[in-house]
């Protein structure tokens, strides 16, 4: 939750009036629980989605995650309705199944570093291409995995591309 990459794409929704919900997955932080590689934390999301859901209920739901929390959280949000828009931050497709991506159209946004070690920008690309949807990659020239130096250009491509679907956000 405290992570500088999930802060960063919180505090850039938060400044289009986006409402956010930061959690961390059981067993991280303070959080109850142990890792549970992916199973229990695909409830993590749910009940994250659920709670926002009754916060918001006309509202369409945007589920973002960032490495391990990509993983879980975009598989989540493709199965459920009321997940209109996905995000996924430095995607770990080097050693992880996003293939359930094909099922998904939902759009997408994925935000990668070129130099990211656990998601090479090659995989990025194969697995984006077997996804149906409007999708699109940013690629982050250069960044590392956490986006080392380059949380501002993470800010500038998560916002564009939401005040794009969302005209009516108050953006930059």
């Amino acid at each position: 939750m405290h992570n500088k990459v999930v802060y960063q794409a919180a505090k850039s929704m938060d400044a289009l009036g986006v409402p956010v919900l930061r959690f961390n997955f059981r067993g991280a932080g303070l959080s109850a629980g142990s890792h549970d590689h992916g199973k229990g934390e695909q409830g993590d999301v749910q009940a994250a989605i659920d709670s926002l859901a009754a916060e918001f209920p006309k509202a369409g739901l945007l589920v973002a995650g960032f490495s391990f929390g990509s993983w879980v959280g975009l598989r989540v949000g493709c199965g459920d309705a009321r997940v209109v828009e996905l995000i996924g931050m430095g995607i770990p497709v080097n050693n992880s199944d996003f293939s359930y991506l094909s099922r998904c159209a939902k759009p997408k946004l994925i935000v990668q570093g070129t130099s990211d070690e656990h998601g090479a920008w090659e995989h990025v690309e194969q697995v984006l291409a077997i996804t149906p949807g409007n999708n699109r990659v940013a690629f982050v020239h250069g960044a590392d995995h956490f986006f080392s130096g380059r949380l501002g250009e993470l800010d500038r491509a998560i916002t564009e591309w939401l005040v794009e679907h969302h005209p009516d956000l108050h953006g930059v």
